[in-house]
């Protein structure tokens, strides 16, 4: 025999797992599964928002429609007939914003709220308290709890004139 038959073969080294490549590894299944989910998320927010904007551009047909159909309600005989039509085409564009999450809100009678409400007119009077609002000009929609249309609004103002006009005789 010679001498490198005798010797035994060699054994690679036995590689210990270490907690360090145990944790690094977790934390990289970890980091990739939570930029799974943001990009998905990411994506559903973006589709949302697509959603919405092309709602919102028929938000203002669907608001002629409801003005036109106030009138034909007036009118007799075949306008009536072709309104009647006309209101069930306008239903079904209401249920296509609701089917999308897409709601009106109510605003006269209520406070003014300047995320929820643009004004458009001011009225100076005594009847009702300062910041509510007289009358709805255009509707405001919302798709959940954000708004994609503020209303138009006319809001009620206290009457300053008479109390300055007072004030500048006594002196």
């Amino acid at each position: 025999m010679t001498e490198t038959e005798n010797q035994e073969p060699e054994t690679p080294p036995v590689i210990e797992e270490t907690p360090d490549y145990k944790d690094k590894y977790l934390r990289l299944l970890a980091e990739g599964e939570n930029a799974r989910r943001r990009l998905q998320k990411e994506k559903q927010d973006m589709m949302r928002f697509c959603i919405d904007n092309i709602l919102i551009d028929i938000l203002n047909p669907i608001d002629l429609f409801e003005n036109a159909l106030r009138f034909a309600e007036q009118a007799g005989g075949a306008v009536k007939e072709w309104a009647m039509g006309f209101q069930m085409i306008l239903g079904q564009f209401k249920e296509v914003l609701n089917s999308q999450g897409i709601t009106p809100f109510i605003s006269e009678g209520q406070m003014f709220d300047p995320s929820l409400h643009e004004v458009v007119e001011t009225e100076e009077t005594g009847n009702v308290p300062d910041g509510t609002i007289l009358k709805e000009f255009v509707k405001g929609y919302r798709s959940g709890d954000r708004i994609i249309r503020p209303a138009k609004v006319k809001v009620a103002k206290k009457i300053i004139e008479e109390k300055q006009h007072v004030n500048s005789e006594e002196k």
